[in-house]
């Protein structure tokens, strides 16, 4: 995971909008943020991206 796809997935989750696991609407509000490294990550990388909401492991 590189650092702006971290940084977006920081920004999503401090707006306290969603629970991080619902992970088709953190993709929905990344599109709607223009974070769309995000929106690819999460299309490639789930289980990382998981392990990093569960972990804070990148």
């Amino acid at each position: 995971m590189d650092k702006k796809v971290k940084e977006q997935i920081l920004k999503i989750r401090a707006t306290g909008s969603t629970n991080m696991f619902d992970v088709p609407r953190v993709q929905r509000m990344a599109f709607e943020s223009d974070f769309y490294e995000l929106v690819c990550f999460l299309d490639e990388y789930r289980k990382e991206y998981v392990q990093f909401i569960l972990t804070g492991e990148e």
